[in-house]
């Protein structure tokens, strides 16, 4: 017999139960989701116990440790390969350890890599299914001289919002191609070709998976009606000032650990002196903690 699921449309009653929690537990403040950690190549068992407790409740945990800005990648990789992630997602603008360097380049076309502001979305939206990216991490190194705030959001009260608005924005957002990424084509080479996926899903452990970009061009979405009203609605979400959005600028020796969940950054001011890094990792693994 199947466990019961607080995403299965038709069982009332484990969505209900697990809502009531879910809204019991909601946090507004930075503080609530702050875990300080003193060496990320070896985190304690009550760091351990600390971070799992924020993530069961929230899906993502800012780390703090000691500002380092000369940190060993490697650090990053065994503190992932402690809360379970070790296979990481090998990108197009990740170095050949699978870490991807974020800072300022002059003249590049992908948006992580200048001052403008990146729209909301999870990381990896663009990868076929069996390259579904589950955890992240985000560690800043330097930040920028200005700007630079992340707002995050846990997914899960998103889709409470959306599901007591009407359960069949759910099911429409569900829909093998509910949303489509069209191939990504330079100088006429295919570099990736079209993707198309749900925005809902849960993943082989049973968490809700979110996959989503807030970008107006290049994206085509299921074009039914109530498809685009419950996109309407998630935009509407983002752009309000729910107290499920939490904003925070990450400081030297900070970072996200997170399942993935829907994130933003703004504009950055970068000195070119002290030039902005934040490193980012990428799973297919889930958190296990």
């Amino acid at each position: 017999m199947l466990e019961p699921s607080p995403f299965d449309l038709n069982d009332t009653l484990a969505y209900d139960a697990w809502k009531a929690k879910k809204l019991q537990a909601l946090a507004t403040k930075v503080a609530d989701f702050v875990v300080s950690i003193e060496d990320l190549g070896a985190i304690s068992q009550s760091e351990q116990r600390a971070l799992k407790q924020v993530l069961s409740r929230h899906n993502w945990v800012i780390y703090k440790t000691a500002a380092d800005v000369s940190l060993d990648k490697a650090v990053l990789r065994r503190f992932g390969a402690q809360v379970g992630l070790s296979h990481l997602d090998h990108n197009l603008q990740s170095e050949d350890d699978g870490v991807t360097a974020l800072k300022v380049v002059e003249g590049d076309r992908y948006i992580p890599y200048t001052q403008r502001p990146i729209q909301w979305h999870s990381d990896g939206y663009y990868n076929t299914s069996e390259h579904t990216i589950f955890g992240m991490v985000l560690h800043c190194a330097t930040p920028a001289a200005g700007g630079g705030e992340n707002a995050v959001v846990d997914h899960e009260q998103l889709y409470i919002y959306l599901r007591d608005l009407n359960p069949d924005f759910i099911r429409a957002l569900s829909m093998p191609r509910a949303m489509t990424i069209p191939a990504n084509v330079v100088d006429g080479k295919e570099i990736r070709p079209e993707q198309s996926g749900p925005v809902f899903s849960n993943s082989p452990r049973g968490h809700l998976h979110m996959r989503y970009t807030a970008r107006k061009r290049n994206i085509e979405w299921a074009q039914d009606e109530t498809t685009q009203a419950a996109v309407a609605a998630l935009e509407a979400f983002l752009d309000s000032d729910h107290p499920a959005i939490v904003r925070k600028t990450l400081a030297s020796g900070e970072g996200l650990l997170c399942r993935n969940v829907l994130h933003n950054r703004s504009a950055i001011e970068d000195d070119p002196s002290v030039p902005r890094l934040l490193y980012r990792l990428r799973y297919f693994d889930e958190i296990t903690i």
